[in-house]
C-alpha cells in the first residue's frame, strides 16, 4: 500500500476544486420508484466525495402500461381488466407517495434539485432524461415487486447497458467511500475510469478524514504467457503512481483469471465500498472485453458498482 504525504493531498484538493470550477457542475439524475434501494440511491448521492457538489435531479416514472405485459403472450382471462385497473391504481398511489417522500429524503440530505414525475416505460424514459455528457445516473438495483415491469431490478441492466453517461448502480445501505477498487485494463475506457477518479472525486471525502484508498487491479485470462503479467504490473503500476500523486492510498493486485470473477473476488477480500470500472475494454477477445465484463460485475456485485462512460 502506498501514498504520498498529506499535505500534498490536501493542496491537491484544493487546486481540483478551483480548476472545476471553470466548467458546469457534474449533473446527477436519480431513478427512484419509492423503493429502498431508489432511496438508498438518493443518499449514496450525498455521500459520494465528489470534488464540486453536482446539480442533481430525482425522477420517478410511472409505467402502467408493463402490467399488461404478462397477459400479452398468455390466452386472454376474462375478468383481468378489473384487476389491472387496481393494479394500476395502487401504482399511481405509490408513485405520489415516493415523490412526497423523495421531497423530504432529499431536504433532509440537503440536496438541492428539481424532483420530477413521468409516465411511460421506465428504462427508455430514464434514458431519454439522463445528462448528455460528464453526468451520472444515479439507480438501484432492485425495485419494489416481481410483478411490476418497471422495478429497478430489470432497468437498472437496461440503463446500465444504454445511457449516455456514467451509471451508478447501488447494491446496498449508504455509507462513506473510504476503498475504491478501480479495474484498469489500459482501453480508453479505463483511462475514463482513471479520470473520473482524479478529476471528479476528492481522495480525502471530508475533512478530518484519511484518504481514501484505491485498489487498483488487472485480471488477465491468459495463463500461459508471463510477460502478460508483467505488462499488467506495469500498468497498474502507472495508474497508481497517478492516483499517489493525487492524494489516494494506493493497493496495486495483478489476478490471473476470468477479469469479472477476480474482479468480484479481490473486491470481496478487500471489503470495498465501490467497485469503479470503464464501460467497455480492449482486446481482440469479445468475451474478456471490459463491456462484457462491467456487465458480470454490475449483475453479480454485493457492493455497488460505478460504470464510467
Amino acid at each position: 500500500m502506498r501514498q504520498r504525504g498529506a499535505g500534498f493531498a490536501q493542496q491537491f484538493c484544493i487546486l481540483g476544486n478551483r480548476s472545476n470550477d471553470k466548467g458546469q457542475p457534474m449533473k446527477v439524475l436519480i431513478a427512484t420508484d419509492g423503493s429502498k434501494y431508489g432511496k438508498w440511491a438518493t443518499e449514496w448521492v450525498a455521500r459520494m466525495p465528489f470534488a464540486e457538489k453536482p446539480e442533481v435531479a430525482l425522477l420517478h416514472v410511472t409505467d402502467v402500461e408493463a402490467l399488461r405485459a404478462p397477459f400479452m403472450f398468455q390466452p386472454v382471462v376474462i375478468g383481468n381488466e378489473p384487476f389491472i385497473q387496481e393494479e394500476i391504481k395502487r401504482i399511481e398511489a405509490r408513485g405520489k407517495t415516493a415523490i412526497t417522500e423523495a421531497k423530504a429524503q432529499m431536504a433532509s440530505l440537503k440536496l438541492k434539485g428539481k424532483v420530477q414525475s413521468e409516465r411511460g416505460p421506465a428504462g427508455p424514459t430514464i434514458l431519454d432524461r439522463a445528462p448528455r455528457r460528464d453526468g451520472i445516473v444515479a439507480i438501484g438495483s432492485r425495485g419494489l415487486d416481481a410483478l411490476d415491469r418497471f422495478m429497478l431490478g430489470s432497468v437498472s441492466t437496461q440503463v446500465t447497458l444504454h445511457a449516455p453517461c456514467s451509471v451508478l448502480v447501488v447494491k446496498e445501505e449508504p455509507r462513506p467511500v473510504s476503498r475504491i477498487l478501480f479495474a484498469a485494463d489500459g482501453s480508453k475506457a479505463s483511462e475514463k475510469a482513471l479520470r473520473f477518479l482524479l478529476t471528479k472525486l476528492q481522495p480525502e471525502a471530508r475533512e478530518g478524514f484519511e484518504p481514501i484508498d484505491v485498489v487498483v487491479m488487472h485480471a488477465m485470462p491468459f495463463l500461459k504467457y508471463p510477460e502478460l503479467k508483467e505488462a499488467g504490473a506495469r500498468l497498474v503500476e502507472q495508474c497508481a503512481n497517478k492516483l499517489i500523486k493525487a492524494g489516494y492510498v494506493v493497493d496495486e493486485v495483478v489476478q490471473l483469471g476470468k477479469p469479472a470473477d477476480e474482479i468480484l473476488k479481490v473486491a470481496s477480500k478487500k471489503k470495498v465500498d465501490l467497485i469503479v470500472t470503464g464501460a467497455k475494454g480492449m482486446g481482440a477477445v469479445a468475451r474478456f472485453l471490459l463491456g462484457s465484463v462491467s456487465t458480470k460485475v454490475v449483475q453479480h456485485s454485493t457492493c455497488s458498482v460505478l460504470v464510467v462512460r
